[in-house]
């Protein structure tokens, strides 16, 4: 893609920066015409629910970025279960987020921080192995939890899907900073290592980090559910939209217009060089580096200069 002459900000001297891996957190199929305009009804595409281990390369610190599935869908919803079988989604849960760090050499125990994209099914996972972490969530994440099932009985989203006293909501004024094309990020351990960025329409509270994956100026964005589709991120693909038989908007994105502003801002990403865009549901990434040194033990390679 043709450089945008947009631009990140340049390394310090000594610059902090992270050690990005992907780590398994299951599979599901998603329908393409919920994802992708112009695909027939019926067919579906096998997809992995990504999970990233961060570390930070001075610090040490351990991120974990979304949990992915659970294996116990009894611990979901009743409507995030009705869901699964509705739409098909047969989510396959081989290996779960907390096993593939395990598998890498790290204990859940030893993660500080879990940052969740936001709070649909597939990315919320299992807390519990994660005993000391503290979760770190968009502010739209308060209310869907504080109304989540059993309060709302018809609730998507869980009261219990993150441990209350050990949880960290984001307000929007804690996105204070501007980075290349996103108007809202924060600088998490405010050294230019890591940044949260707010990504709005999808669902309430969802967010992207955004880091560097080199000590001179590589840089990767962890997606989550801005997008369902790589080409969508490119161009090629516009985010389906239909109206149902009973006259309901069917969208994967709660919010279309501020979904499709967001993918356009990530878009541009491709414009500058050095940068990597991973979503959580990447088909074609995946295929192409399941059981590679991408994941954990290894780290996913940063673009060379």
């Amino acid at each position: 893609m043709a450089s945008t002459g947009l631009m990140l900000p340049p390394p310090s001297v000594d610059q902090p920066f992270m050690h990005v891996s992907a780590l398994e957190g299951g599979n599901i199929r998603i329908p393409c015409d919920l994802v992708v305009d112009g695909n027939s009804q019926g067919e579906s595409i096998s997809c992995p629910s990504l999970a990233f281990s961060l570390r930070h390369s001075k610090t040490k610190s351990w991120v974990v970025f979304d949990l992915g599935i659970r294996r116990d869908l009894e611990g979901c919803t009743p409507l995030s279960q009705e869901r699964i079988k509705v739409m098909g989604f047969a989510p396959v849960v081989n290996q779960t987020v907390a096993e593939s760090l395990v598998k890498g050499g790290i204990s859940p125990d030893q993660v500080e921080t879990v940052i969740v994209s936001h709070l649909h099914w597939d990315h919320i996972g299992d807390h519990e192995p994660f005993t000391r972490a503290t979760f770190v969530v968009g502010e739209g994440c308060r209310e869907l939890l504080a109304s989540g099932y059993p309060i709302d009985r018809n609730s998507l989203f869980s009261s219990t899907a993150l441990p209350h006293e050990r949880t960290k909501f984001l307000p929007l004024s804690d996105f204070s900073l501007p980075i290349g094309p996103f108007p809202l990020a924060l600088d998490f351990f405010g050294d230019g290592s890591m940044y949260v960025i707010d990504a709005p329409g999808h669902v309430g509270g969802h967010i992207n980090i955004l880091a560097r994956t080199s000590s001179d100026g590589a840089w990767i964005l962890l997606g989550g559910d801005s997008a369902h589709d790589y080409r969508l991120i490119t161009g090629e693909k516009e985010v389906a939209h239909s109206i149902d038989s009973s006259g309901r908007v069917r969208c994967i994105h709660g919010d279309k217009e501020k979904a499709v502003e967001n993918i356009a801002r990530i878009r541009s990403l491709l414009g500058i060089p050095r940068v990597q865009v991973l979503i959580a549901h990447d088909s074609k990434w995946y295929e192409e580096n399941k059981g590679s040194a991408a994941f954990l033990p290894g780290i996913i390679p940063p673009l060379a200069a």
